[in-house]
C-alpha cells in the first residue's frame, strides 16, 4: 500500500535535492519507520519471554542490521554470507540463529564457529555434524495444516523440515553429538495477512511439543515461527493484526504451559518483510516517454533492481509519480531498458501523467528489493541510502561499478590437463 502519511511527508519534502545529490537510481529506507515497528513488536509481545530474529536474506545492508540490533533484534541467517553481515553489524553469537538447507559440512562447520544457534531440517544434515552446540532447533514441516480458508495449505511439498515422525530420530542424533537443549521450528507459507495460518502453525508446533514431552520428557526451549507475516501492498488491503497474533500466541502458549505443567517456552519470529517492507522505495526517474501500441514510461532502472514484478505474477508495487497529484491519469506500462519484454515495473497501471525528468517512487520495497537484484544485460545495482529521523540522508551503499562487475575477471591462472575423452585443439 502507498507509504505512511509520516514517511511521505519526510521523503517528498527532501526528495528533490537527494535525487539531486545523490543520483538516480537508488534504494532509500526510512529509519524512523523501521524503528516504529521494532518497537510495535516489543510492545505486541511484552507479556511473552520474545525476540525478533530479522531475516537478514530480506534486507542484508549491515547499517540496516545495525539498526535493527540497537533495537532488540537478532538476526535468522540462512548462509555464511548472511552469519558475515550480521556480525559486521555487530552481532555475537547469542544474536544469530543459522537456518538452513540443503546445506554443506562446510557451512555447518563456518556457523559452528560463530556460536549461532543451529536449525536442522533433515535427518541427512546430521552426518555432516560431528558435533552439536547444547542447544538446536528441529524444523519440522507439518504436511497439512487442515484449518479451512486461507489455512488450509499443503506444505509437504517445501523442501524444508522433518516429517513429524522423523522427530525422535532426530532428538536421538542430535543428543548423541552434545545437543541437550532444544527448540521446535516451523514456517508454513509467507506473506499472509491473516493471522490464521501462523496461529496455525504455533498449535502445530505446542502440539508436538506437548507429544515429544510426553514420549521423552523433553522439554522444549523455545518455539520459533518462522516469519511470513505479510504487508499489504495494494491500497485497502488489510493489515496483519499483529497484536491480536500476539494475544492468541500469549493465551496459547500460558494453556499449554499450565496443561503439560512445565514453563513456558521462549517465542521467537523470524519477520523480514513485516519489519522493514513498507519502510522503502525504489526512487527512479523517467527518461523517456513511448506510444507504440501502448503507452510506456521508461525510467532509470527496472526489474534488474527490483525482481519481484517480473517474478511473481501477484506481486503488485504501488508507484507514485513526485508531485503530481494535479495531473490528469493515464495509464500507462512503467518499464526499465533492459532486452527483456517482462522488464515492467507495472503493467497496465494508472498514473498520474508523467513527463521525462519526473522523479517515481515504488513503494514496499524495504525486503527483498535490493537482495534479490540482479546484474542481468549488466544492468547494475543501485545505490542505497537512509532518511534518518531527523532528515539527513546517508549513504550506506555506493552504486555498483563496472569495475566490480569486472573485478571476478581478475584471477589467478589456473588450468587442470585433462586428456581422457578429450581432444587437442590446435590453433
Amino acid at each position: 500500500m502507498p507509504v505512511s502519511d509520516d514517511f511521505r511527508q519526510r521523503l517528498d519534502a527532501c526528495l528533490p535535492a537527494v535525487a539531486e545529490h545523490f543520483g538516480t537510481p537508488f534504494y532509500l529506507y526510512d529509519e524512523q519507520g523501521i524503528v516504529d515497528t521494532m518497537a510495535q513488536l516489543r510492545d505486541a509481545f511484552a507479556p511473552l519471554d520474545f525476540r525478533e530474529f530479522y531475516a537478514v536474506k530480506a534486507v542484508s545492508n549491515p547499517r540496516i542490521l545495525r539498526l535493527l540490533r540497537e533495537h532488540g533484534a537478532g538476526f535468522d541467517c540462512g548462509s555464511v554470507p548472511d552469519l558475515g553481515v550480521a556480525r559486521r553489524a555487530g552481532a555475537t553469537a547469542g544474536d544469530l540463529i543459522f537456518t538452513s538447507n540443503n546445506t554443506t559440512a562446510a557451512e555447518f562447520a563456518a556457523a559452528r564457529a560463530t556460536g549461532a544457534l543451529l536449525t536442522i531440517d533433515d535427518l541427512a544434515a546430521f552426518g555432516k555434524l560431528p558435533d552439536l552446540p547444547e542447544r538446536v532447533g528441529l524444523r519440522l514441516n507439518p504436511g497439512t495444516l487442515p484449518y479451512g480458508g486461507e489455512a488450509e495449505l499443503v506444505t509437504s511439498g517445501q523442501k524444508f523440515g522433518l516429517r513429524p515422525d522423523q522427530l525422535l530420530a532426530a532428538e536421538r542424533a542430535a543428543r548423541a553429538r552434545g545437543a541437550r537443549s532444544f527448540g521446535l521450528h516451523a514456517m508454513v507459507a509467507s506473506g499472509l495477512t491473516s493471522t490464521d495460518v501462523i496461529r496455525a502453525t504455533l498449535e502445530f508446533l505446542l502440539t508436538m511439543a506437548g507429544r515429544w514431552h510426553s514420549d521423552t520428557g523433553t522439554v522444549v526451549d523455545f518455539i520459533d515461527v518462522g516469519g511470513g507475516l505479510g504487508i499489504p501492498f495494494r491500497p485497502g488491503e488489510p493489515a496483519f493484526d499483529l497484536r491480536g497474533f500476539a494475544a492468541d500466541a500469549n493465551r496459547l502458549l500460558t494453556g499449554w504451559a499450565e496443561r503439560e505443567g512445565i514453563p513456558r517456552p521462549r517465542l521467537f519470529l523470524e519477520s523480514g518483510r513485516y519489519v522493514t517492507g513498507p519502510h522503502g522505495v525504489l526512487v527512479t526517474r523517467v527518461v523517456n516517454r513511448m506510444e507504440k501500441w501502448r503507452t510506456f514510461v521508461g525510467v532509470d532502472t527496472g526489474v534488474s533492481a527490483m525482481i519481484r514484478p517480473a517474478l511473481y505474477d501477484t506481486a503488485y508495487h504501488h508507484i507514485s509519480v513526485h508531485d503530481a497529484d494535479d495531473r490528469p491519469e493515464e495509464v500507462v506500462d512503467v518499464v526499465g531498458s533492459m532486452c527483456e519484454n517482462n522488464d515492467k515495473l507495472a503493467t497496465a497501471r494508472r498514473l498520474p501523467r508523467a513527463e521525462e525528468g519526473d522523479l517515481m517512487y515504488v513503494h514496499d520495497v524495504g525486503a527483498h528489493g535490493y537482495s534479490m537484484s540482479f546484474p542481468y544485460n549488466h544492468r547494475l545495482r543501485p545505490q542505497e541510502l537512509l532518511l534518518h529521523a531527523d532528515g539527513d540522508v546517508e549513504l550506506i551503499r555506493r552504486a555498483e561499478t563496472e569495475a566490480d562487475f569486472l573485478a571476478t575477471l581478475e584471477c589467478e591462472r589456473r588450468v587442470l590437463h585433462t586428456r581422457a575423452g578429450g581432444r587437442r585443439v590446435t590453433t
